[in-house]
């Protein structure tokens, strides 16, 4: 069996993070700098971009290196944060094929990695495994309804054969796992172009465009604000070894894309008419987390309630138009997932 690795106690601890230039990532290695960590950044930015670590590059303990986990990556690092995969259905559907390779190949370089330095490692999946579930909300003991042939099966089928191998990791080597299911994520650093419903709401009503709703508007979501998601996975990385998930970290409340539409209209002042369009392929009619073993084994829930977001959302996008650098989707957002960007996360 594995041995775990003895921190030295008069070193920072090393953190690697894959896909850490992107919407999630970067705000991972934000705190983790705030929290003394030597961070390397890893980052092949198919989706994630070096304008969201610019206010880090100079930091004497922030390293950026572009690298792709499809390929092995040897350094010595204490623990592996993996958000590495392109997460939104513009990107993943663009790229299918390595899509399920980045999943797949990245969960197996990266775990390879931990075991052979010692590391504890947390892997981002999704609540995409869960397919379009029966079950409401969903639990981590729901094994989902998910297509495994459909347009999105590359991402689904690829996160839950992640998940398998984690634990399957775990049980072999005794490798030290983490695994976080994300719920629909949003905030600043999201990718105004990736055709997620939260950025494609906002910057639909900042420009005056008609907001896209799929269906008839009716389906759920519950929106988690990204601060609330980093505190999840510190909390996880953090916790007794006994405690390896997969935990749902995502926002309760749920909410529909009528009333979402709504509110971004009303928080932005916006004259955007709201219109519908046929429901995508294999999209969800609903997704909400059960919470109750994050509180119980974390201590947590989110603290952020969908206004206060979606206001300080609102501020950053409005901030990306004044400079001309958000370009808008021409035929608008699914009613997706939410979470990691395109280097996941």
């Amino acid at each position: 069996m594995e041995e775990a690795k003895e921190e030295h106690p008069y070193r920072a601890r090393r953190t690697l993070v894959t896909g850490g230039a992107g919407f999630l990532g970067s705000h991972l290695c934000e705190r983790l700098i705030g929290e003394g960590h030597e961070v390397l950044c890893v980052d092949n930015f198919y989706t994630g971009s070096k304008r969201n670590v610019y206010a880090l590059l100079d930091h004497p303990r922030f390293e950026l290196l572009r690298h792709d986990v499809t390929f092995p990556l040897f350094v010595e690092v204490d623990e592996i944060f993996n958000l590495a995969c392109p997460a939104s259905p513009v990107h993943y559907q663009r790229h299918p094929v390595q899509t399920t390779k980045t999943s797949v190949h990245g969960a197996i370089n990266m775990l390879g990695l931990a075991k052979r330095v010692g590391a504890r490692i947390l892997q981002a999946s999704t609540s995409e495994v869960y397919g379009d579930p029966s079950v409401h909300p969903q639990t981590e003991d729901y094994w989902g309804h998910v297509n495994p042939i459909g347009i999105r099966s590359c991402y689904d089928e690829g996160k839950r054969c992640a998940e398998t191998l984690f634990f399957d990791y775990h049980r072999q080597f005794d490798t030290r796992i983490k695994v976080a299911r994300i719920f629909n994520t949003y905030g600043p650093r999201m990718d105004p172009a990736d055709g997620r419903v939260v950025s494609n709401f906002i910057v639909q009503a900042l420009t005056g465009k008609p907001i896209t709703i799929y269906g008839d508007g009716s389906q759920t979501r519950a929106f988690c604000f990204v601060d609330d998601l980093i505190e999840g996975f510190i909390r996880l990385m953090n916790s007794p070894a006994d405690v390896t998930g997969p935990v749902n970290l995502g926002n309760p409340n749920e909410f529909t894309m009528n009333e979402l539409a709504t509110r971004v209209v009303e928080l932005t002042g916006s004259s955007s008419e709201i219109v519908h369009k046929p429901l995508p392929s294999d999209d969800p009619r609903q997704r909400c987390p059960d919470i109750g073993f994050a509180r119980a084994k974390l201590g947590w829930e989110p603290a952020v309630d969908l206004a206060k977001g979606l206001e300080r959302t609102i501020a950053y996008f409005d901030g990306l138009l004044s400079e001309g650098d958000a370009l808008p989707s021409e035929d608008g957002g699914h009613q997706s997932e939410g979470h990691l960007s395109g280097s996941d996360d």
